[in-house]
C-alpha cells in the first residue's frame, strides 16, 4: 500500500508543469540583455535560457502588419540608419532595418520580425506575452493572426498599459488573459506613489483585466499588495527584473511572474540549491 502511494505521489509530481515548481520566468523583449531586444535571436535565446515564456512589443504598420519593436521609431535600435516611424511606415520599408547591429556585430542584419514570425518560435507548454504599444485599432488583426497561430488558448498572454486595448481585448478574445500594466510615479520623496492600490484595483475591475502587470517597485509591492490584487480575482505579474535579491523578494511573495532580461541568471538565483544557501 505505501508503495502505491509513493508511485502515485511521483507520477503527481511529473505530471506537473516545471514552471509550477518554482518561480515563472518571463524574457523581456527576449533575453535582451545579451541578444538584440525584440528580435528572433533574442527569443529563441530566451528558450535555451530556461525561459517560460517570452515577452515582445507590438505595432501595427501602416499596411495592417503587426510588428515586434518597443519604441515607435527605430531610432534607439538603428541608431545609424534612416529612422523610421512605425505606423507611417510599411512592414517593408520596416523590413530594410537592420536592428540587430547596436548591440554586436554577430547580430548583423537581424530584421524587425512580425507577430506572426514570434508566435511561430512559442515552443510547446512555453508562453507569448503580447504587449500590445499602439491603441485599440490593431485588436482586429490581432484577434486573426493569434486565432491563425495554432497556439494554445492558455498559451497566449495580451498585456498593455492603454486601458482601451485591454478592454477590447476582454471583449473580443475572453478566451485569452490579459493584463493591465503599471509604472508609478511620485511628485516627491515624502509624496505617495501613483497610482495608488485602490485606484489600481478600480483600473483592473473597469478594464476587466486578468492580472496586473506591475513595475518593479519595492516601496510599493509587498504582502498586501499582492493579497489585494488576488483578492480582486487577478493575477500578479511584476516587471523588469534584473536585480537578484529583487527577484528572491517577489519569489517570496509568491507572484505570478517576474520578467527580466537576465532569464538564466535570475532562474539560477531563484533555483532551489541557491536558495538553500
Amino acid at each position: 500500500m505505501r508503495y502505491a502511494v509513493l508511485i502515485t505521489l511521483l507520477f503527481s509530481a511529473l505530471s506537473v508543469p516545471r514552471c509550477c515548481l518554482g518561480q515563472f520566468i518571463v524574457a523581456h523583449r527576449g533575453a535582451s540583455h545579451e541578444a538584440p531586444e525584440n528580435t528572433l535571436a533574442a527569443f529563441e535565446l530566451a528558450w535555451k535560457q530556461d525561459a517560460d515564456a517570452i515577452e515582445g512589443d507590438f505595432y501595427l504598420t501602416s499596411d495592417g502588419e503587426i510588428v515586434c519593436i518597443h519604441d515607435k521609431t527605430t531610432g534607439r535600435v538603428a541608431p545609424d540608419q534612416p529612422e523610421l516611424t512605425v505606423e507611417t511606415s510599411t512592414l517593408e520599408q520596416l523590413r530594410q532595418i537592420d536592428v540587430g547591429s547596436w548591440k554586436d556585430a554577430k547580430f548583423a542584419g537581424e530584421r524587425i520580425p512580425t507577430l506572426q514570425e514570434v508566435l511561430a518560435v512559442v515552443q510547446q507548454g512555453k508562453r507569448i506575452f503580447v504587449e500590445i504599444k499602439c491603441g485599440p485599432e490593431i485588436v482586429p488583426v490581432l484577434r486573426k493572426q493569434l486565432t491563425a497561430s495554432g497556439l494554445r488558448d492558455e498559451q497566449i498572454v495580451i498585456i498593455a498599459f492603454n486601458k482601451a486595448v485591454v478592454q477590447a481585448c476582454r471583449q473580443s478574445m475572453p478566451q485569452y488573459k490579459c493584463n493591465w500594466l503599471t509604472g508609478y510615479k511620485q511628485k516627491g520623496e515624502q509624496a505617495a506613489w501613483t497610482p495608488s492600490r485602490s485606484e489600481i484595483i478600480t483600473s483592473l475591475r473597469q478594464t476587466n483585466a486578468t492580472g496586473l502587470g506591475t513595475q518593479d517597485n519595492q516601496e510599493v509591492i509587498d504582502r498586501s499588495f499582492v493579497d489585494s490584487v488576488r483578492d480582486a480575482g487577478c493575477e500578479f505579474h511584476v516587471w523588469t527584473v534584473n536585480d537578484l535579491d529583487a527577484a528572491r523578494r517577489l519569489a517570496a511573495l509568491k507572484v505570478d511572474s517576474i520578467t527580466t532580461d537576465r532569464p538564466a541568471v535570475i532562474r539560477q538565483a531563484l533555483s532551489p540549491s541557491q536558495e538553500a544557501k
